[in-house]
């Protein structure tokens, strides 16, 4: 079972490794980091180097698509390539997957219309521009289509998602081993439960 990873420069990296560390413990799972060229791709901060084991046109066929987002997705959005390898491979995909502002890539390469699908609160409206039907659910199955919203959501997917594939027990024990059992300090995780003030702030700096 082939999973593949789309790497792009400015990528969010925890958008891409949350699901990689869920998703490559699932039992015959072989993960590939793919880019419009092999070599190291820096995420959005550029502190951070991952290196694309293959190219797109190296990776024709996988089961597992995950795309990861980025608080500046218009390279790839704009990139003819990246849409033409998503449109193509999601034709044979068991899985298409994208977290945070990932599906706006997967909006732009007209793979969610007319399905309902999530991204980062800050840019959940924008789906609409694409004929998406926007939610604010944290993890969205809609057929063979998984959307995750804001970057550490991108676990809660891969978990949603190895339960499907492999059953609730083996999710389980992924989750065990990854000892992902949150319990942060505030309660300021989503914009329905943090100060409005810090709300309107973020939506102020977004605009």
């Amino acid at each position: 079972m082939q999973i593949a990873i789309l790497l792009y420069p400015g990528f969010t990296a925890l958008d891409a490794m949350g699901p990689f560390e869920v998703l490559g413990n699932l039992p015959g799972a072989d993960t590939v980091f793919v880019a419009e060229q092999p070599g190291t791709i820096r995420n959005d901060s550029g502190k951070l180097a991952v290196l694309a084991d293959a190219s797109l046109a190296e990776v024709g066929s996988p089961d597992i698509v995950v795309v990861p987002g980025a608080p500046d997705t218009s390279g790839p959005v704009k990139s003819e390539a990246v849409r033409e390898w998503l449109t193509a491979v999601d034709r044979t995909t068991t899985w298409t997957t994208s977290v945070c502002t990932g599906s706006l890539i997967l909006a732009a390469a007209g793979l969610l219309t007319g399905r309902r699908a999530t991204s980062h609160w800050l840019y959940l409206d924008e789906l609409a521009s694409y004929g998406v039907e926007p939610t604010g659910e944290r993890v969205v199955t809609d057929g063979k289509y998984v959307t995750a919203a804001g970057v550490s959501s991108g676990i809660d997917m891969g978990l949603t998602l190895a339960g499907r594939i492999a059953g609730d027990r083996v999710a389980q024990a992924i989750q065990l081993l990854i000892e992902y059992d949150p319990q942060p300090p505030y309660d300021a995780g989503s914009p329905e439960k943090a100060p409005a003030d810090l709300v309107a702030e973020w939506r102020a700096r977004r605009i």
